[in-house]
């Protein structure tokens, strides 16, 4: 079994925005597509089901908002509170914490 020694760091740092939204799993390829056609605007990560995040660099938290607003109303997704500026608070005051 590999173990890992070195600490790994954080995800997300003060140049990247992420969003929780909620759909149906069978939604979840469609909701990559849309990221894939939509130029580069931002990454999914599925988390379990149709529980996603959403990431992009803050440069394009607009368009990312735009995306994720479409998404709400065409399949009824469930958007989560901004998961970001806490992420980025707790590496910032704890880097070793991801550790």
């Amino acid at each position: 079994m590999l173990r890992l020694t070195m600490p790994v760091p954080p995800l997300l740092d003060s140049d990247l925005v992420a969003r929780r939204v909620r759909v149906r799993a069978r939604d979840t390829v469609f909701v990559r597509g849309v990221l894939e056609a939509s130029e580069g605007v931002g990454v999914l990560f599925a988390e379990h089901g149709g529980d996603l995040v959403l990431a992009a660099p803050r440069s394009l938290e607009a368009a990312l908002d735009e995306v994720i607003a479409d998404l709400v109303a065409e399949l009824g997704a469930v958007v989560e509170p901004d998961i970001s500026s806490a992420a980025s608070a707790k590496s910032k005051a704890d880097p070793e914490s991801f550790g």
